[in-house]
């Protein structure tokens, strides 16, 4: 892998992007909270997936991850350290409730309460996200998102979090990258339930966008000044050469990937184009539905990581046949140790087309990371060059969206540990702070302490 060291920049210090810009970092309850059966958590979809043999990597499972449960105040102060003002957080909808009909699990809203008043001892803002891919496995014995029903329960749940949180959390994201729910779970398979079936998954994109809608003006009602959004997996879209088959290839396949998303919850509805390729697969859509996905919003939130460069194959292609598109890989690319391209321009070309095109108010960066394989020093120390090299070159790209006009109002690295990583298990790390999955031993890596410093002012980019 090259490293483009002397790829050509301006100096670039904190003071650079406002005094009320978040700095934060972004983690997940499934990948970082371990403690799978303690206090009337019960399995999640991704506990049962974990379980199959070949599903997971490494073999591994999310049982303990960086036992964040019962870490967390150190976790805070390592971020607080760092000069963080902001955290954003995921609730395990498991903690909350053990299936349909039951009532709300007290320990599990006392564990996230007592998070909560650590993130703002510490003076960590606290950024909760409502689900990020851990469907309680009772909704899925029942059909899953691809259940209406499921959107209601999703309602129910959010009601009762926002009630017992919202007196010291402002901030809410309903949910995190559908397309990884509906497509990555539904659709190829690759996390769960593990679902092959493109009309499935479709429809379980349409309910998790519902979800969101519906859900909206009751986190607005139950606490006050709330700000609330979603938080979207989004790509530019390249083709793989100038060929005219792949320009169009790029079209449909924006209109999938991106659009899909953008377009409904920004009051346009689904693409017609796209609708008119799914043939059988499309959504059952209900009267008003469109309206409930498209309430306003208060933010969007952008996790970023790598473009996608596509080209036209007639007649089948990833993620479903009817695009008649696949991803290629160009050889010729920066990529990380996980095989992502890293192409920081990509960043702000998103910034600017969500703002240009939507006009959504304030955006947030997410998430934006990086997997390298980290070597651990004979003294202890991590020293990943490259992940800090590629945090300093994202946030250049953000400042400059941020001087073309558009509104970015904060900044959240993924992550602030290395974790459990889905599929992948613990093979890949994303974190700047190395976790020892042995001893649980924390470290805050070289990119870590870059951040550290450039937070506190001591240093530019």
């Amino acid at each position: 892998m090259t490293i483009q060291k002397n790829a050509p920049h301006q100096p670039l210090a904190r003071a650079s992007f406002g005094d009320d810009f978040l700095w934060g970092c972004s983690t997940s309850a499934f990948q970082i909270e371990g403690a799978g059966s303690t206090d009337g958590r019960v399995a999640s979809i991704w506990d049962t997936f974990s379980a199959i043999p070949g599903k997971i990597r490494d073999g591994a499972n999310g049982q303990v991850a960086c036992d964040h449960y019962h870490r967390w105040p150190e976790d805070f102060d390592i971020g607080q350290s760092l000069g963080l003002n902001a955290y954003r957080f995921s609730i395990a909808w498991p903690r909350i409730f053990s299936g349909p009909g039951q009532p709300p699990n007290e320990a599990g809203l006392d564990f996230y309460s007592r998070l909560v008043d650590g993130m703002l001892e510490r003076g960590l803002q606290p950024w909760a996200t409502l689900y990020h891919w851990d469907l309680p496995q009772a909704l899925q014995d029942q059909g899953g998102w691809a259940n209406r029903a499921t959107v209601d329960a999703f309602v129910d749940y959010a009601d009762v979090v926002t009630r017992r949180l919202g007196d010291r959390v402002r901030h809410w994201i309903t949910h995190n990258e559908p397309w990884c729910t509906a497509m990555h779970g539904n659709l190829d398979g690759m996390h769960a339930p593990g679902l092959r079936d493109a009309a499935t998954a479709l429809q379980v994109c349409h309910h998790v966008l519902l979800s969101h809608g519906l859900a909206t003006p009751v986190i607005r009602a139950n606490v006050p000044q709330a700000q609330v959004g979603i938080a979207l997996s989004l790509h530019p879209i390249r083709p793989a050469s100038d060929s005219e088959a792949d320009r169009q290839a790029v079209a449909r396949h924006d209109g999938f990937r991106n659009r899909w998303f953008l377009d409904p919850l920004y009051g346009r509805g689904y693409p017609q184009e796209t609708l008119a390729l799914l043939g059988a697969a499309a959504p059952a859509v209900l009267e008003g539905d469109m309206d409930a996905i498209a309430a306003p919003t208060d933010f969007v939130g952008l996790n970023y990581y790598f473009p996608e460069v596509v080209r036209d194959v007639p007649g089948r292609g990833a993620p479903a046949g009817f695009l008649r598109t696949e991803v290629a890989l160009p050889q010729d690319r920066e990529r990380t140790d996980f095989g992502w391209e890293v192409a920081p321009d990509g960043l702000t070309e998103l910034l600017l087309r969500i703002a240009r095109e939507y006009q959504p108010g304030p955006v947030y960066v997410t998430e934006n990371g990086s997997s390298y394989d980290d070597a651990v020093q004979a003294d202890g120390s991590v020293d990943d060059e490259a992940r800090r090299h590629y945090l300093a070159r994202h946030l250049a790209a953000v400042r400059a969206a941020q001087e073309q006009g558009v509104d970015v109002k904060g900044y959240f690295a993924w992550s602030l540990l290395d974790n459990f990583e889905w599929s992948e298990g613990y093979l890949r790390r994303f974190g700047i702070v190395h976790v020892d999955f042995e001893t649980q031993q924390r470290t805050v890596k070289s990119s870590g302490r870059w951040y550290r410093e450039f937070l506190h002012g001591r240093n530019e980019r």
